[in-house]
Parts: C-alpha cells; sequence; structure tokens
C-alpha cells in the first residue's frame, strides 16, 4: 500500500494509472475506520483494478457546535486496517493543502433533498460535504465510488451532483454493515459508553417496527411515526432530532407511486448524535 499525501503526486500517479487503462474505485472516509469502512474496499476490489481510500476530518461539513476537534483520529490503526482490507493507495491530504489560503470556492446543493432530515439541523453540513468530494474527485480521477447507506442522504444528493454537473464517475451505495445486535456502524459509536451503547440499539429496534407496521399498505404515516418517536423517548437518554418516512428515489414526501419507502432517523443518545435508516419496498 502506498500512503501519499501530496495533492500533484496523487493526480501525477492516477494519471500513469490511466494510461494503463486502470479502473479506480474510490473510498472517501475520515477515518476511525470500522468494519463497515472495510464493506466498501471489499466491493471496491471486486470491481476496480485499483482501490484508493482517502483520510481526510473536513472541517466544512462540521457546524459551529459539532465535534470536529474532538472527532476520532487514529491514524496508525487506519493505515493498519486500510492495508491488510488491501487498499491500494492510502491518500491522506493536509488541510492547508485541500484549502488553500483565500480558499473562496464551494459547490452547494438545492432542492428537496437539501431541504430534509439532516439539512435542517446541521446548516452548511451538505455544502462541505459537496465540495471536499468534488475536489476528491477530482484529485482521484475516480470510476467508481463507495458510499455506505447509513449516510443514506448524503449519497443520494452526491448522485444528484454527479448528475447535475456532467461529472465521469459513478456513486454506488452499500448497505448498512451492523454489529450482530442491529447496532449501525458508525465512526461515532467509539463515544458511547457501555450503558448508551445498549440504549443506541432502540434506533434498530424502532426501525424495525417500522418496517412491520409498513407492511400493512392502508397505515397511516404520521401513526408509524408516532410509535417510533414513543419508542425512541420510552429511554430518557434518547432524544429525538427527527424521525421521517419519505419516498427513498427523492426523498419526496410518500404517494400512491411510491415504490420504495425511506425511514430514517436521527437521535441524540447522550451528548452523541447517530442516524440510521432502512428502505422498505411497495
Amino acid at each position: 500500500m502506498q500512503i501519499i499525501n501530496n495533492i500533484t503526486d496523487l493526480k501525477k500517479h492516477v494519471k500513469t494509472l490511466k494510461a494503463e487503462a486502470k479502473k479506480i474505485g474510490f473510498v472517501p472516509t475520515m477515518g476511525c475506520l470500522h468494519c463497515g469502512h472495510l464493506s466498501l474496499v471489499s466491493r471496491a476490489k471486486e470491481e476496480c483494478d485499483i482501490v484508493i481510500m482517502s483520510i481526510f476530518v473536513n472541517e466544512k461539513q462540521f457546524g459551529p457546535n459539532e465535534d470536529f476537534t474532538e472527532y476520532p483520529r487514529d491514524f496508525g490503526k487506519d493505515s493498519k486496517l486500510a492495508e491488510e482490507s488491501g487498499i491500494d493507495i492510502l491518500f491522506v491530504p493536509k488541510a492547508e493543502d485541500i484549502y488553500e489560503e483565500k480558499y473562496s470556492t464551494y459547490v452547494d446543493c438545492e432542492g428537496q433533498m437539501a431541504n430534509v432530515l439532516c439539512a435542517k439541523s446541521r446548516s452548511g453540513h451538505f455544502k462541505g460535504v459537496c465540495t471536499i468530494v468534488t475536489k476528491l474527485f477530482n484529485i482521484t480521477s475516480s470510476d467508481i465510488n463507495y458510499f455506505g447507506q447509513k449516510d443514506y442522504q448524503q449519497a443520494l444528493i452526491l448522485q444528484k451532483m454527479v448528475s447535475d454537473l456532467n461529472m465521469n464517475t459513478e456513486i454506488k451505495i452499500m448497505p448498512i454493515a451492523r454489529e450482530k445486535d442491529g447496532l449501525a456502524l458508525s465512526s461515532r459509536n467509539i463515544y458511547l459508553s457501555q450503558d448508551e451503547r445498549n440504549k443506541a440499539l432502540s434506533l434498530n429496534r424502532a426501525l424495525n417496527k417500522a418496517r412491520e407496521m409498513l407492511s400493512d399498505e392502508n397505515i397511516n404515516l404520521d401513526d408509524i411515526k408516532k410509535e417510533i418517536k414513543n419508542l425512541l423517548h420510552s429511554d430518557i437518554q434518547v432524544n429525538v432530532d427527527y424521525v421521517e418516512i419519505l419516498d427513498a428515489s427523492d426523498l419526496a414526501e410518500v404517494t400512491t407511486g411510491t415504490k420504495q419507502i425511506l425511514v430514517a432517523l436521527a437521535v441524540y443518545v447522550g451528548k452523541t448524535r447517530l442516524i440510521d435508516n432502512i428502505i422498505v419496498s411497495r
């Protein structure tokens, strides 16, 4: 595995790979790697000749009261896991190289997908995401990019960005990786105490209840959301940010023509904000 820190060096290397007609798979991360990230690597290795992973904690996507400075960082552990997973190139740029002095160009998103779910409570988040991902796509010249379904809104927005801006690349959304007890894998799980982790299992239980209730095609969606919120509020340390049921294709309201339904939630377990979702086919 090669570790590259310099943008120019990576672009030169990628240019050589492209000249050799190599298909490049890309897994962007903020580090604190877990099995969810490694499952993306596994799929990328199946489908591509070269797999690049980036580790960059992007300050631009954190709000003023969010956990940028506390976000877990362990490069030694991450680089070992990346190498063991078969990554060909680990790209670890410096913040001052990604955002040079007087940096002033950003990519933003508008419309339905950028005005629901996490966008309501995380102002500017997706502007920061779209900007850094655009830069990383340009630097890596990736053919296929792998994102997890846990960040479904993010992945859907990025797919729309790729389409709208005519980018010559593809985004694939991979299934959520979970612990045996159902907890969705997340870098932020490291913040949870054992007691909080036990309480966090209520997210998966609530989603499973929603799946069960959606088997009744005539059920009122507001009744499902109310039931989910009641389940989550039953735990005093679980405070709900949102519970939403939307069309999985575009995050619009569910209609009679909706083929796949997204049930998404965000909660605070203690001080840790966790998100999770399921997609139910009609």
